[in-house]
């Protein structure tokens, strides 16, 4: 193990993660399933989440088109700038209305946009392509999951997909696991042939809490016994993949790395958080990973 995880300084942390990978083959191969959150987990989710990066070019291309959609409320806060209409109404609600932006469009071409952007898009403040914002020493940790013979899927409450668009390419991880917040699509005959489009109907609930339990098992069909995440919203699945039986493993990370990437507490978008998520992760055992203290690198190559 003396190669694995090389941008994890030495210490306690990477020595947890260290005994759950070597008594990984005490697990039988069937079991083997892991759960990475996505934003904030796997890349950087400020100081916009990447999804809403997209989701707001879209939007400035649709007012120059459509110049009347100003005047949808969210849109007009979101253009404004009004934090205190945009609190009102609530993160979930407006990122609903800017899906709408993408109603009837085929899945093909929805990934195709999806693709287009993160090929040319710079994070906002870090100087770097949105694309090398995903965290290196989660890449390795994948990597070593993967070399053990783990499914790793990604479970985010971000669109299924969007992200889905991109998982193969940063993560290696295909499409069919991702497991994410779910529009509907309508099926059609057209003149070529059947035809998928999108709709603004949510399938379920937000990929967030106790949903993303339940998605898992109806999506993916298996209890991991390794899970990540960030914020609240991933508190059920970390206390899920931390009961189960065997060796089994909650990492939760912790952005205390202001020099870096950003200082903040993980918050959840659709939960309501009542206490912090790094003590809950202290209390109940998990390994609550510092960025700042116990990884040597935070993002992969910026020319990568």
């Amino acid at each position: 193990m003396s190669d694995v995880l090389p941008s994890w300084r030495p210490g306690p942390t990477r020595d947890a993660v260290l005994a759950f990978l070597e008594a990984a083959p005490d697990i039988a191969p069937q079991d083997r399933l892991a759960c990475f959150d996505n934003d904030g987990t796997l890349w950087c989710e400020k100081p916009n989440y990447v999804q809403l990066e997209f989701l707001l070019r879209a939007l400035a291309t649709h007012v120059a088109a459509e110049p009347h959609l100003k005047e949808k409320p969210e849109f007009a806060a979101l253009l404004g700038g009004d934090t205190a209409a945009m609190q009102e109404l609530g993160l979930a609600r407006i990122a609903m209305a800017l899906t709408g932006l993408f109603d009837g469009m085929r899945a093909e071409d929805f990934g195709a946009q999806v693709r287009d952007f993160m090929a040319g898009a710079s994070h906002p403040t870090l100087d770097r392509p949105l694309r090398t914002t995903v965290y290196q020493p989660m890449l390795e940790l994948v990597a070593a999951l993967r070399a053990l013979d783990f499914t790793v899927t990604v479970v985010t409450g971000g669109g299924t997909e969007f992200v889905r668009a991109l998982s193969h390419d940063l993560y290696d991880v295909p499409p069919e696991h991702v497991v994410g917040t779910l529009i509907e699509y309508d099926y059609a005959k057209g003149a070529d042939g059947p035809v998928l489009t999108r709709s603004t109907r949510l399938l379920g609930d937000p990929n967030e809490g106790p949903a993303k339990v339940v998605h898992i098992q109806t999506q993916l069909g298996r209890r991991p016994v390794f899970a990540a995440g960030n914020t609240g919203g991933d508190r059920e699945m970390l206390e899920w993949a931390h009961g189960a039986a065997g060796p089994s493993l909650a990492v939760l990370i912790d952005h205390d790395d202001p020099d870096r990437e950003f200082r903040y507490e993980g918050q959840g978008v659709t939960t309501a958080d009542v206490e912090s998520i790094t003590e809950v992760g202290r209390r109940e055992g998990w390994i609550v990973v510092s960025m700042a203290k116990d990884w040597e690198t935070v993002f992969v190559p910026a020319d990568g």
